[in-house]
């Protein structure tokens, strides 16, 4: 790839694939919101250009004399707590994945790579792969698997490849507020102890940078239509991930675990496929990745 677009450029998976362009000194087209206040996450440089553009104007951002080798649509709205089930909100994610998609043909693409979501298959028991039969329950993601469908459709009229990498739990420096481990964080650093269900559930953490890279990979290697879990793919119950945290941040850290029946639900992906297709596997402990998170938080104090 010499030159890519990318929407939800300040997300943080969207950084992290940034930063990777930036390191193949491939040239990117970052796409914001108006007065986003994250632009300090991307990284100075002369292959990077920012412009400004709302997700319901993406069909008609007009893109200067230059043609671009792929679009990465990681740009998704509404996605905190409270309006994650809404389907009239969630429902104009779809339509701005396929003006994404437009915008992508108008600016000469071959490939579409879209940010897919785990949410689309739906609570599911033991391993799960691409072809896992998907049957999300939230309006999230019904909306995320409607939005690859018809991208994927979409794309097909305008001759361009599409890719659809599912997310798993990704995390790191620029976690969003909310999750379990911000929450674990905000309490050890505090000195309050941290509360959690039994989390026998097993689970699945990706560090931002690994999923970066990966994303990366999907745009240089992969030439035909694929689905793909963006995952480690090294699960283990979820309390073994708490402990270890708790683990870094020293003897003070308190946890507590609920006692009781074993906790429902798991992420427990598969990503074979995804690793021998691009030949990479993730090269960020969780171990490493929280001390990461650590160090920025203290240095942004």
């Amino acid at each position: 790839m010499r030159r890519v677009i990318v929407t939800g450029a300040t997300s943080m998976i969207g950084t992290a694939f940034v930063k990777e362009c930036m390191k193949n000194r491939v040239e990117a087209l970052a796409i914001v919101r108006k007065g986003c206040t994250k632009l300090g996450r991307l990284p100075k440089s002369e292959y990077l250009e920012v412009v400004e553009c709302n997700l319901d104007r993406l069909a008609s951002l007009q893109i200067k004399d230059k043609k671009y080798d792929a679009l990465y649509h990681f740009a998704w709205s509404h996605t905190a707590k409270e309006t994650r089930d809404d389907p009239l909100l969630q429902e104009k994610n779809i339509r701005y994945t396929l003006d994404a998609v437009q915008l992508a043909a108008k600016a000469g693409c071959r490939k579409f790579i879209g940010a897919g979501s785990q949410a689309e298959y739906g609570p599911k028991e033991g391993i799960i792969t691409p072809k896992t039969e998907a049957n999300p329950q939230l309006a999230y993601g019904i909306a995320k698997y409607a939005a690859g469908k018809l991208s994927r459709n979409l794309c097909g009229m305008y001759g361009m490849i599409h890719i659809w990498g599912r997310i798993f739990s990704v995390y790191g420096k620029n976690d969003n507020d909310g999750t379990m481990l911000s929450y674990a964080m905000h309490q050890f650093f505090t000195g309050q102890p941290a509360k959690f269900s039994s989390a026998t559930q097993m689970w699945d953490y990706l560090y931002e940078d690994d999923a970066g890279k990966m994303f990366y990979l999907l745009g240089e290697h992969i030439e035909d239509n694929k689905v793909y879990c963006i995952a480690n793919g090294s699960y283990q119950p979820l309390k073994t991930f708490i402990l270890e945290m708790k683990e870094v941040f020293g003897p003070d850290a308190e946890c507590e675990f609920a006692p009781g029946e074993p906790s429902n639900g798991g992420l427990q992906p598969d990503t074979s496929d995804l690793v021998h297709d691009i030949s990479y596997r993730p090269i960020v402990t969780f171990k490493e990745g929280i001390q990461k998170m650590i160090a920025h938080k203290r240095a942004c104090e």
